[in-house]
């Protein structure tokens, strides 16, 4: 919900006043304090222009609910709205002399969704992949395993797996790590594990250098992406636990954001911190698209993928 600035006078001086407070804080990660910053600085435009504000400590309940409206209007997220007003209330408590007490989700002169996990469960279960890789093994497809790691324990998009060429491969092997660039150009670097090391090496000394590893000479690479997919189209209905949805190549992304969530969870990272580590690994920004790669964990969680 990108917004243009018309008050950029009265937003750079509430900017100023929120920088005031954000260089005392010392609470919470780094990543936190960059999100709850951003989100109020977002606050600080719409205050500007909706209501030519000119001090934070004058920041009301009737300022929230207009703001929480404008969200929603604008189709944010039950979660991105409720973290946004967390952020507000958190430097509104830094203020020496505020004006008004906040009011809390409860006492908003509006109804807040509740905060979900959007999305449906795509995730493949262990046993699923197991067989999977069982049916690649058969054929002796060793691109298709190296693929289906890359997705399940990388996250990677099917095309970012296809763009794969031995000098990327090579790179991950060194820095066990592998940079992709997916959408919009972003870049992004994800830790590698031991399966799709390996994985890596068998299929580097089957492709010539300088090659695409997973991308058959005088291939189009779009071609080579089809056939893995109808691959998978054609072996799920013997592999499937459940009905629905089918299986898809990028249910695995889904599989990798719910287990690297669980994961960093179960380490003792806070909820916050945890969901902006899976959406740099998935390489998205936005928290509710990150929130459809976790439907999974809105009911029962992992408790049936292992």
């Amino acid at each position: 919900m990108a917004k243009t600035i018309q008050n950029k006078g009265l937003y750079l001086a509430l900017v100023s006043q929120l920088d005031k407070l954000a260089r005392h804080n010392r609470q919470g990660s780094y990543r936190t304090k960059e999100r709850y910053y951003e989100a109020c600085k977002r606050f600080c435009a719409y205050l500007a222009d909706e209501y030519h504000l000119q001090k934070l400590e004058n920041i009301s309940g009737k300022h929230l609910t207009s703001y929480v409206l404008w969200m929603q209007e604008s189709s944010k997220s039950a979660s991105t709205i409720k973290t946004d007003l967390a952020a507000i209330r958190f430097f509104h408590d830094k203020m020496s002399r505020p004006k008004y007490q906040l009011p809390s989700n409860e006492e908003l002169a509006v109804k807040l969704e509740r905060r979900r996990f959007g999305g449906v469960d795509r995730t493949w279960s262990t046993e699923e992949f197991n067989r999977m890789l069982g049916k690649a093994l058969a054929e002796d497809r060793y691109d298709y395993i190296l693929a289906l790691y890359l997705a399940r324990y990388a996250g990677l998009r099917i095309h970012e797996c296809f763009r794969m060429d031995t000098a990327a491969a090579e790179q991950a092997l060194r820095e066990n790590a592998v940079t992709v660039k997916g959408k919009g150009g972003k870049i992004r670097t994800v830790p590698i594990n031991e399966q799709i090391s390996i994985a890596l090496r068998r299929q580097l000394a089957r492709t010539q250098r300088g090659h695409k590893l997973l991308v058959p000479d005088e291939m189009p690479t779009d071609q080579a992406i089809h056939r893995l997919q109808v691959f998978i189209a054609s072996h799920r209905s013997s592999i499937q636990a459940k009905s629905d949805p089918p299986l898809t190549f990028h249910g695995l992304r889904h599989t990798f954001a719910a287990e690297k969530y669980k994961e960093l969870m179960d380490s003792g990272m806070g909820a916050l911190d945890a969901h902006f580590t899976v959406s740099r690994l998935l390489g998205h920004e936005r928290a509710d698209v990150t929130n459809v790669y976790l439907a999974s964990l809105s009911t029962k969680g992992m408790k049936d993928k292992h």
